[in-house]
């Protein structure tokens, strides 16, 4: 007769519970834990067939792999549904490829060379790394530590290694000359006020729509707003106070700003898009819930965190292999506010 899942518990002096996350691949207990309880349901015949109907024993984990969120100013990266999914998309190819996921919160202000060697102790086989708001010599002690590592939503030209990110030129081009197209005047910019990587693409993309309509660049009216919906708002109602009048249409970084800004031009008594047209960035939940509903560049944030695993799965299964730039493309979702 096979051992129980709550004779195992009693071995391992552990809760049943911690037991049964650990049979069914699920998170909650550590890695140590959860090598502890298969080791052991194995030696002593534990019945596998019996966890979510399946007939046979589960591929074993090959190990733990971390996705880091490195925050530096912690303007854009935050608890936002962008992040939530692409995380989703990273757990799920984790479990296609069958690694432990753990994700790991690193701050530049708190010695992060001292928190990635700490790292190396632990079963870690690879490295997927959230580079939004890094600068370029802020990736140099990821490379120190020779470990497989995949960059996600940033570039940069000087660092060869593995990155999967937006095509973020792209997507600005496609909402400018959707704006162009139905505004048939020159589009103003609503930048964020915090910059990086992704944003600078964007003005890439924008601008070059706005040359490739004749216009001038120049002429292209910009506010420099916070990029959240609170800091948008307070900025765009600032701008408006000073008596600028603002510009027929706009291209915003993200969505978040194109919220803030929307909500200060309604409370100025401007209609949306009668007298002002606002395209955004990202297609997060809050974009089809404005009134009225924001168009927007959708990116697939869960596909781009399932490529980011394949590509990782791929570097720590190969010795030798060429580093990649992946660009994921993207789409316009066409709404009500232009």
């Amino acid at each position: 007769m096979s051992v129980t899942a709550k004779e195992l518990s009693r071995m391992l002096n552990l809760s049943e519970a911690a037991v049964s996350m650990a049979l069914n691949g699920k998170p909650g207990v550590s890695t140590a834990t959860r090598k502890k309880v298969m080791t052991l349901a194995r030696e002593q015949g534990y019945d596998f067939s019996r966890i979510d109907g399946k007939s046979s024993l589960p591929q074993p984990a090959q190990g733990t792999v971390y996705f880091i969120i490195y925050r530096k100013h912690g303007a854009v990266v935050a608890d936002t549904p962008f992040f939530s999914q692409l995380a989703q998309g990273i757990d799920s190819g984790c479990k296609k490829h069958h690694y432990y996921l753990n994700v790991f919160y690193l701050d530049e202000s708190e010695d992060p060379e001292r928190q990635l060697r700490e790292l190396i102790h632990f079963d870690c086989k690879g490295i997927l790394l959230l580079g939004t708001e890094m600068l370029e010599n802020d990736l140099l002690p990821f490379l120190r530590l020779k470990l497989p590592l995949v960059v996600l939503d940033t570039y940069f030209e000087t660092i060869d290694t593995d990155y999967v990110l937006i095509n973020n030129a792209q997507g600005a081009y496609l909402a400018a000359c959707h704006l162009l197209s139905h505004c048939k005047e020159q589009p103003g910019y609503l930048r964020s006020s915090y910059p990086i990587n992704n944003f600078s693409e964007r003005a890439d993309g924008f601008y070059r729509a706005v040359r490739r309509n004749g216009m001038a660049t120049s002429n292209s009216k910009v506010h420099y707003l916070s990029p959240s919906p609170e800091g948008a708002y307070a900025d765009m109602k600032a701008v408006l106070a000073a008596g600028e009048r603002p510009a027929r249409c706009y291209f915003a970084d993200n969505d978040l700003i194109a919220c803030g800004a929307m909500k200060a031009l309604k409370e100025h008594g401007f209609r949306i898009p009668q007298d002002v047209a606002v395209v955004g960035f990202d297609n997060m939940p809050v974009s089809a819930y404005t009134e009225p509903a924001l168009t927007t560049v959708n990116v697939p944030k869960e596909y781009m965190g399932e490529m980011a695993v394949r590509r990782l799965s791929q570097l720590i299964e190969s010795e030798n292999s060429i580093p990649m730039k992946l660009e994921v493309s993207t789409t316009l979702v066409k709404r009500k506010s232009v």
